[in-house]
């Protein structure tokens, strides 16, 4: 606690709490302290990246190959430390950031204690503490008013509302609000975790994983390759063992360690490790691109996730608009206050000079010590066409509670000229239009300045008509402001009140400022399919008028609606939300809601935001994207961060999205290949009882020739397709007859080649050259395999292609390479045979591919017509 604060404040009879009293709330846990954790421990982050199926039967396989000595045999399991290590850094990055989590500023906060302010820190603010709220200052708790000085409030970080708030004695507060202007005197009644912006960061830190359609497709395909593994590789071994001559044999002569090596040879190539690896990569190095362009990744998931966005919920303030008002003009209501033509002066046109004392006297009705941010706009907007602060004689300052605020001006005659003209008999004579310009010369006229439904409400005569014109600008999007005038001083500027004998004289148009981005970003997604709705906490026509400016929904007018009139029910909600476009009066609950309700209907939903109040729904969503300038809470919570606040960046977010999706469907096909090869490949061994025809060194090198290093090159590439429902699907559809095709190529070798070529398999050297011959046939699908992912080859994906398919073959002949991954080249009738079944295999994989749209369609046939719909 610091000494008592130097700022003087208002004389007050409260004295607040005690000292004795402060400490017995400290110690019963009555303080402001919120106990920081979050939803995952380091452990927890380790635990699960380590501990996951994919790790778990590499890591065996790899154990089981090192016990029998063979390492050069288990680089394989180099694909596990790097795959956790991505996974590790990027939820311990989403860990420190949910840390930092924090809606309330930390600050030192005046209250009222033993009869003196005195100075405290955010946490030790206690319950039942008489707290000051002083301009400028963040609500550190929730309290109710006692006393308040014209306290104005921003809570648009909490209810999403952008207009400013006045509260009255006795109304309720909330943590997170910041003072724009006043004072009050607040009795605090909920702190800690009990708060209301607590009650959100509370909500908000609840740890959520990005769900990816693709991690989910290869998480498929593992678990479904988990019921084939476990009971595939014993029987693996078990063959193995056979064809050693039994477990005698093969535990005098160590033959068994060999069978170990080929039953794992089986099993990795079932599971597609390199895709694991290639879809951290990819989604990490797109997340580095788009940091390039100020797009902060949080997830390295949530890359994907907008490929297949097909709702964007829009918040108004921050994305569409950029918080800031904007001046536009002034217009004069000179047919109603005017009833003769005007008269011409020295100086210029009477109406001229009535222009320049009504927007004279709005810059000074705004020229407030503390002008709120329409005032503020006013003030910025008419300094830039010249004008500056004139003679005022007393001030209303403007109110949330009235509505209005007013000046008294001293009467000053038209600049180069009397207003009044002279008759015939040199009478001056005064028009009913001089009333306008001016008053009695003792006192002074009053200038009023606010909401035009409140002024002309307290106004004497039918002003209907203004009130009309008031309603059509505030229907396209305009905040308007009413212009009247008094020929009588205000009596009395302690309760002040509206002449009834003023006139309209000049409607105040202003406006949020729209991104100059906004209308081309929403054309885009408009273009894309991607149906996008606005949500906000603001007037729904003002919000609708904004929508329309912005062509929201292109050339139709967007419909808009109350959020007060939603239902609460999820799925009805959900109907209700099919045929509107705009939402206003929307409360942090019901963004949360409606981003449920369109899940519902399988939409895949991003929300963007800034706001505390976006905070929940944007939890809620498949995808959070807040604005950089966003609250912190806001900001933790969102898988994107637009760091420069720019909304035209989300295209290119999508884009790069839409890549990783299209790209990695394509490279995934080369992955799953190798997993349907390998299976069948494994079954034909076990049914045969036949030695396996190529070592697990030799599909670490062929893979990485033909699969990993080529996808790691075609992933990048560039790609805008649409994503599509059902990858899975698909690229089990692309990979099974290039692996059926494989299979029967290397097992069909394994068949018959010894037999043609009177080899004894039982013997090293023999067993050698077959496995020389599987893994050359192996190469040479697998270079096929790559050819159709990588078509059309008419470009630099040809020269891709060749120059793999050229480097397997040079790497045969360098003596280093060949020996560590046991690579004979075939000679003699060794050559001529592995030529032909180099053909045969080729000829496999065309009648493979010929006859796979044949069988589908012809199983498709059969399938519907008893009943299923596929």
């Amino acid at each position: 606690m610091s000494a008592t604060a130097a700022v003087e404040m208002p004389e007050i009879s409260e004295t607040g709490l005690t000292v004795k009293e402060v400490s017995q709330r400290i110690e019963s846990g009555q303080s402001n302290a919120v106990k920081t954790s979050t939803s995952r421990s380091v452990k927890d982050i380790v635990r699960a990246n380590v501990f996951t199926l994919f790790n778990g039967i590499i890591f065996v396989a790899m154990v089981m190959v090192l016990v029998t000595g063979s390492w050069r045999d288990a680089v394989f399991g180099f694909v596990i430390i790097i795959n956790t290590g991505i996974g590790i850094f990027t939820e311990l990055k989403a860990k420190r950031t949910l840390d930092k989590l924090s809606i309330l500023v930390a600050s030192d906060f005046l209250v009222r204690r033993d009869g003196e302010d005195v100075e405290v820190p955010h946490n030790e603010i206690v319950l039942g503490d008489l707290l000051w709220i002083r301009s400028g200052e963040q609500v550190p708790a929730d309290g109710q008013i006692i006393q308040t000085w014209g306290l104005e409030l921003d809570e648009s970080m909490l209810t999403g509302e952008s207009r400013t708030v006045r509260h009255k004695v006795g109304e309720q507060v909330y943590s997170g609000a910041t003072a724009v202007s006043g004072m009050a005197l607040v009795k605090v009644n909920a702190v800690g975790s009990h708060s209301y912006a607590a009650t959100l960061t509370a909500q908000a830190k609840v740890y959520k994983k990005t769900v990816s359609d693709l991690n989910k497709g290869i998480n498929t395909i593992l678990k479904f390759m988990t019921f084939l593994v476990v009971p595939l590789c014993i029987l693996l071994i078990l063959s193995q063992i056979h064809t050693v001559g039994g477990w005698d044999a093969a535990l005098s002569t160590g033959e068994w360690r060999q069978a170990v090596v080929s039953a794992v040879a089986g099993v990795v190539g079932m599971i597609p490790e390199g895709l694991v690896l290639l879809t951290s990569l990819n989604f990490a190095v797109a997340a580095m691109r788009l940091a390039r362009h100020n797009t902060l990744v949080q997830e390295l998931e949530s890359v994907e996730t907008l490929a297949r966005v097909d709702a964007l919920n829009l918040d108004k303030t921050g994305t569409i608009t950029d918080g800031g008002i904007a001046f536009n003009q002034l217009i004069m209501l000179g047919s109603r206050w005017r009833e003769l033509p005007a008269q011409p002066t020295e100086g210029g046109s009477f109406e001229t000079l009535t222009e320049q004392a009504a927007t004279q006297a709005l810059y000074d009705c705004c020229n407030e010590e503390q002008p709120n941010g329409t005032g503020q706009a006013v003030l910025a907007g008419l300094k830039a066409q010249g004008y500056e602060p004139g003679q005022v004689e007393s001030r209303v300052p403007f109110s949330s509670a009235r509505k209005w605020s007013a000046v008294v001006k001293p009467i000053l005659p038209p600049a180069g000229g009397d207003s009044r003209s002279e008759s015939e008999g040199g009478r001056t004579e005064i028009t009913p239009s001089h009333f306008a310009m001016t008053a009695p010369a003792s006192g002074g006229e009053t200038w009023y300045m606010g909401a035009p439904e409140v002024i002309i409400s307290a106004l004497d005569g039918d002003y209907s008509d203004v009130l009309q014109q008031v309603n059509d600008y505030a229907n396209d999007g305009n905040r308007v402001l009413l212009v009247a005038r008094s020929t009588t001083s205000l009596a009395d500027t302690d309760n002040p009140q509206i002449d009834p004998q003023a006139k309209p004289v000049a409607l105040v148009l202003c406006s949020e400022k729209i991104r100059e981005d906004a209308e081309q970003t929403l054309a885009w997604f408009r273009e894309q399919g991607v149906r996008c709705r606005v949500i906000s906490g603001d007037n729904p026509v003002t919000v609708g008028a904004i929508a329309r400016k912005v062509r929201l929904t292109g050339e139709h007018e967007p419909r808009f609606m109350d959020a007060r009139e939603l239902p609460e029910d999820v799925n009805e909600l959900a109907r209700v939300l099919e045929n509107v476009d705009v939402l206003g009066r929307v409360l942090p609950n019901q963004k949360k809601a409606i981003v449920q309700a369109l899940h519902t209907q399988n939409h895949v939903v991003a929300m963007t935001g800034d706001g505390v109040n976006d905070a929940l729904a944007i939890k809620e969503a498949d995808l959070g994207i807040a604005m950089g300038n966003a609250a912190p809470a806001t900001k933790a919570v969102a898988q994107v961060v637009l760091v420069d606040s720019k909304f035209s960046h989300l295209p290119d977010v999508v884009a790069r999205g839409r890549q990783v999706m299209a790209n990695m469907e394509r490279v995934a096909s080369l992955f799953l290949v190798k997993t349907v090869y390998s299976t069948l490949i494994s079954l034909g061994v076990v049914l045969t009882q036949i030695p396996y025809p190529y070592l697990p060194r030799h599909i670490t090198y062929i893979g990485a020739l033909t699969i990993g290093m080529p996808a790691f090159i075609l992933a990048l590439a560039p790609n805008t397709r649409r994503y599509i429902p059902g990858f899975l699907k698909r690229v089990v559809t692309f990979a099974l007859p290039g692996g059926i095709a494989t299979a029967l190529s290397v097992l069909l070798t394994a068949w018959f080649l010894p037999g043609i070529m009177g080899w004894d398999v039982t013997k090293n050297v023999d067993l050698s050259a077959l496995r020389a011959t599987s893994a050359i046939i192996l190469f040479l699908m697998g270079v096929f395999v790559l050819a159709r992912v990588a078509q059309p080859l008419n470009s630099w994906r040809g020269i891709l292609v060749a120059a793999f398919a050229a480097a397997g073959v040079i790497g045969a002949f360098i003596p280093f390479n060949a020996n560590f991954f046991a690579l004979i080249l075939p000679t003699g009738t060794t050559l001529v045979a592995t030529l032909i079944a180099l053909g045969g295999s080729a000829l496999i994989f065309v009648i493979c591919l010929w006859l796979a749209p044949l069988v589908g369609k012809v199983s498709g046939k059969l399938l519907r017509q008893h009943g299923f719909n596929i």
